[in-house]
């Protein structure tokens, strides 16, 4: 019996190479018509699907349960659509990177894999060569943000080697009734007033809280943003060490004016659960976190939920935003059975038909990297997503301003940066020691 979604068969779907029409112009998603300014009439690149294919997809376990849900939904719409089968092992994000590198090293496992920062440049030469996929998408759905080609294509060859999928962006959250109380109209979107309104809150009762302890996302993300936005940065373009150096010094006396006069106690130990949990316990007035923080307190404690807003991270001397979050590519292996059909099946799940309900429904938790799908409602439906839309756009990459490859990841995984930090606010550690322990580390990644 033939199936049938949104009036297109199985066999035109196949017939058409299956890029097919499943994101072609002819069919309409819950948004409406993909026809339109971010949505470019494109011809998919030609797939012919292998027979009979089994695909085994490895990612990182949802954090918002909406984004499972609509995950699974849509890989039942391939098979449905392709004849194809698709088993997805969820594993928690630590995980994901050493099971990956394992199967990379080994030829064995599974077919597409959905990691972390610069996974696929760890090992670029186990990778399928997806640029025609990627050029496709990009056509179509109004271009890729600038972030997304450093992570995507690989610098030796050209070729991109995976798909950004986005990423769970960060803001700035923050108590805007105290924000009022301590004086302001609204929060401070450069640094020298957004380190004075902390201190004021503090002055209030209500002091901020910012992971300077081992939190994989909170902790490195606050830190990278902070650390470049005085302009300083781990590596030069060409890896040499740049952290000594008087921006370096410009940030440690910052943020340790920030520590001193305006943090809670114990921030130096916070993983990333700590600040979500003072924050919703009212113990916090600010922090950075996802928009889940937001939906948490709507569920348990709608009066926080009220009032809490988000903005960007604040805008250092450099006098741009430095903003790091976490990012998803999706990176298919050689040694895959199926490499047109796992090809195919990351196009279909970023076709608009399914990646906007999927965006959607994860209410803003995770940026998308196309541009197309900035358009979508979600980012306006309700104004507190709108800061979390342009994540992606502001965000520069692990390892700026050097070369993405298993020295930015080995710096990151250490956290350099964060401990860098810590040793000078936490541990009174002067700003020479704490340089010269986080240079000796950067050095011994990229040498």
């Amino acid at each position: 019996m033939k199936k049938e979604i949104d009036g297109l068969t199985r066999r035109k779907f196949l017939k058409t190479t299956g890029a097919g029409l499943a994101g072609a112009a002819v069919l309409s998603g819950p948004f409406g018509s993909m026809t339109g300014k971010a949505f470019a009439d494109v011809a998919p690149p030609e797939l012919a699907l292998e027979k009979d294919p089994v695909l085994k997809v490895l990612r990182w376990s949802p954090f918002v349960k909406a984004d499972g849900e609509l995950w699974d939904q849509n890989t039942k719409k391939w098979e449905e659509l392709t004849g194809g089968k698709v088993s997805v092992e969820f594993l928690s994000w630590e995980d994901v990177r050493p099971k990956a590198a394992m199967e990379a090293s080994v030829g064995a496992g599974h077919d597409i894999v959905l990691g972390w920062h610069d996974d696929p440049h760890l090992y670029p030469d186990k990778l399928l060569d997806v640029t025609d996929l990627a050029d496709y998408l990009g056509k179509k759905y109004g271009g890729w943000e600038d972030v997304c080609v450093k992570y995507g294509v690989n610098a030796a060859t050209g070729k991109w080697i995976c798909i950004p999928m986005g990423g769970p962006g960060q803001a700035i959250v923050y108590r805007k009734s105290w924000v009022n109380e301590a004086g302001y109209d609204e929060f401070p979107k450069d640094m020298e007033g957004f380190i004075a309104c902390c201190k004021k809150l503090k002055e209030k009762g209500h002091p901020v809280g910012f992971a300077l302890g081992h939190a994989v996302g909170d902790g490195n993300n606050f830190a990278h943003g902070w650390l470049w936005a005085f302009g300083a940065k781990t590596v030069n373009e060409d890896g040499s060490c740049a952290i000594n150096s008087k921006e370096t010094r410009m940030a440690l006396d910052a943020m340790k004016d920030l520590y001193d006069n305006a943090m809670i106690s114990g921030c130096a130990s916070w993983l990333d659960p700590h600040n979500n949990k003072a924050f919703l316990a009212g113990q916090i007035s600010v922090t950075n976190n996802g928009i889940s923080i937001y939906y948490a307190a709507k569920e348990k404690f709608p009066e926080i939920a009220e009032d809490t807003y988000h903005q960007h991270p604040p805008v250092g001397p450099v006098g741009h935003p430095t903003e790091l979050h976490l990012f998803d590519p999706a990176f298919i292996f050689k040694h895959t059975s199926y490499p047109n059909a796992a090809k195919h099946y990351l196009m279909f799940m970023l076709e608009k038909p399914q990646c906007g309900p999927w965006i959607n429904a994860m209410r803003g938790y995770v940026t998308p990297s196309l541009k197309g799908y900035k358009s979508l409602p979600v980012w306006t439906d309700d104004p507190k997503h709108t800061v979390y839309r342009d994540c992606i756009q502001n965000m520069l990459w692990n390892g700026y301003a050097g070369p993405i490859g298993p020295a930015s990841a080995a710096v990151m995984a250490e956290y350099v940066v964060v401990d860098l930090f810590a040793n000078h606010c936490a541990r009174d550690m002067s700003a020479d020691k704490a340089i010269e322990i986080a240079e000796k580390a950067i050095v011994k990644a990229y040498k």
